[in-house]
């Protein structure tokens, strides 16, 4: 069965919430790429095995925050929409149509026929709203934001009221029809409805395997049977095995799939945390993939002809800025003084790969809201020195964070970053105090504990709204730039949320660019550094897959041999 392409158009009005396209920036990759449909012909069987940085934290989307972990959510479960291959644009998913009440506060689902999961149970409007009821429901550790962060950051409180919730209610009108409620108008929906952590999981399941249980053990957190065991979705492959002490997650191909087949007979994820360690492997034949080559390899891996593919720079690295720890950090001039001391062009052309370039705000240009009429601030270490001079920090000394253990794709080598960074820095005499810490050792642990100065870290696009960078860094005051102690970080805060909420495209746009002036001129809570294209790299025998600017990868249309 191929997939319905139909959906039925919103409302004039409701034009004004939908997800702005990135058409150019992944029509151009998805072309570039020779990427296929997963209806279009190619070899089945066989099983293929990819290269992965690092375990999943765990196998419940809901519960996860991490890449490797939506790397393997993305093959077993599935939203009720989703993007199209190779694009950030917002497609049908399980729900085959979607439109909007003239308010934009109620969303109506049509929803696929004849999909199950893979435990046989029905897919239907009822499993719909058990799985928002679940979500909205959680309790105790499980409504930490360290556990749900993801329902926290879009859908903000729960049933127990503490925090005002985006969600209201779900109801199940038919089996084939989905009501959602929301209890504001906001730009971000339905595409946030695409992401791993929103995916239609198994009531079933869910409740045979205790899925909402969450014990916290000091820092950590224990999950169930569900989440560890036992995911259970409606994608084209299911759950076999993990083998934690190997590092090895095994899918199968869903047999009962709803839509076209996995071609693939089994997909196995074999974790090797070592960039070095994944090429040698697949120069070997040990694996036939993997992520995020070092843009070093680039060309090494396309003349041994190794299929390598771009994907477009969906993405921001910042140098982030703690004001709370050191006071000469709430003063916006020594903030300025650290963007004019940084030679982004000199880190762009020197330590990322070809195609990146300077970020002069906090999300690409292809995003809506941009605005190039923004303050540049463009590479001058007599600037940066003067400012500093003025605002008595001269002798400034700042603890430096830079992560260890990780490639990301918007900072493919830190280790090279940083060592840019601190010389730029300590030209200007300023102190660096380095620490290095393991990416899920400890680093990001740090950097939301607000231990450091400054650190690098950044962001890929969920989907195409100024809303999901920006409002997501800047949204609330309790975030890793601690604008709470600013005398501007509730009013940028209420600006985001006043913005996402309005639902004229022309007015939200307007707003969007005003917010980008204002956070380059006169807030500056962090400095944007650069936008950088990741590849991904298979072997020659393996065709159909289709890169995706949000790093959503599916590897049902992947075929081997």
């Amino acid at each position: 069965m191929t997939r319905p392409t139909t959906r039925r158009l919103a409302a004039a009005g409701l034009a004004a919430l939908a997800t702005v396209s990135l058409a150019a920036c992944a029509s151009s990759d998805r072309s570039a790429s020779g990427g296929t449909s997963s209806s279009a012909a190619g070899a089945t069987g066989g099983t293929m095995v990819f290269g992965a940085a690092g375990a999943p934290k765990l196998f419940d989307p809901f519960y996860a925050t991490d890449g490797e972990t939506f790397r393997v959510s993305r093959q077993i479960f599935e939203g009720l929409v989703s993007f199209t291959p190779g694009t950030a644009d917002v497609a049908p998913g399980l729900a085959k149509t979607y439109d909007s009440s003239p308010d934009g506060l109620t969303w109506t689902f049509g929803l696929q026929d004849g999909v199950t999961f893979s435990d046989g149970t029905p897919f239907d409007a009822a499993a719909v709203c058990k799985n928002f009821t679940r979500m909205y429901s959680q309790k105790g550790a499980a409504a930490s934001e360290a556990v749900s962060q993801y329902w926290a950051d879009n859908f903000g409180g729960f049933a127990d009221g503490a925090a005002p919730s985006l969600y209201k209610s779900c109801d199940a009108t038919k089996a084939s029809t989905a009501v959602v409620t929301l209890t504001r108008v906001t730009s971000k929906f339905p595409a946030v409805l695409g992401l791993p952590s929103f995916s239609m999981q198994s009531p079933t399941a869910m409740e045979k395997y205790d899925a909402n249980t969450v014990t916290a053990n000091g820092d950590s957190f224990t999950y169930s049977p569900y989440a560890l065991q036992h995911p259970t979705g409606t994608g084209p492959f299911t759950f076999d095995s993990f083998d934690q002490a190997n590092g090895v997650i095994t899918l199968k191909r869903n047999e009962s799939y709803w839509g076209d087949k996995a071609k693939l007979d089994s997909l196995v994820f074999q974790v090797i945390a070592d960039e070095s360690a994944r090429k040698q492997a697949l120069q070997s034949g040990q694996i036939d993939g993997y992520d995020l080559p070092s843009p070093a390899d680039w060309d090494q891996l396309k003349q041994a002809g190794y299929d390598l593919q771009v994907r477009p720079a969906f993405n921001v690295l910042y140098l982030g800025i703690t004001q709370s720890n050191n006071p000469a950090l709430a003063d916006i001039r020594v903030r300025q003084a650290l963007a004019y001391a940084i030679d982004r062009k000199g880190l762009v052309d020197q330590q990322l790969p070809q195609g990146a370039e300077v970020a002069k705000e906090f999300y690409p240009s292809t995003v809506a809201g941009y605005s190039n009429d923004v303050m540049a601030y463009d590479f001058d270490p007599a600037k940066a020195k003067a400012l500093l001079a003025e605002a008595g920090a001269s002798n400034l000394t700042l603890n430096f964070y830079w992560p260890t253990e990780v490639s990301r794709p918007y900072m493919p080598k830190p280790s090279d970053i940083f060592n840019y960074m601190q010389a730029n820095l300590q030209a200007v005499g300023i102190t660096v105090n380095a620490v290095s810490e393991p990416w899920n050792g400890g680093y990001l642990d740090d950097v939301d504990a607000k231990k450091a100065d400054l650190f690098l870290l950044g962001w890929t696009g969920d989907y195409n709204t100024p809303d999901n960078f920006i409002g997501t860094f800047f949204g609330s005051t309790s975030n890793r730039f601690t604008t709470g102690v600013s005398s501007w970080g509730q009013t940028l805060a209420d600006d985001l949320k006043a913005a996402d909420s309005e639902p004229d495209v022309s007015t939200r746009k307007a707003d969007y660019e005003a917010l980008n002036k204002s956070l380059m001129a006169d807030y500056l809570p962090a400095v944007p550094i650069s936008h950088s294209p990741p590849a991904i790299v298979v072997a020659s025998n393996i065709t159909g897959l289709v890169p995706s600017p949000l790093t959503d990868e599916k590897f049902a249309s992947v075929s081997k041999g």
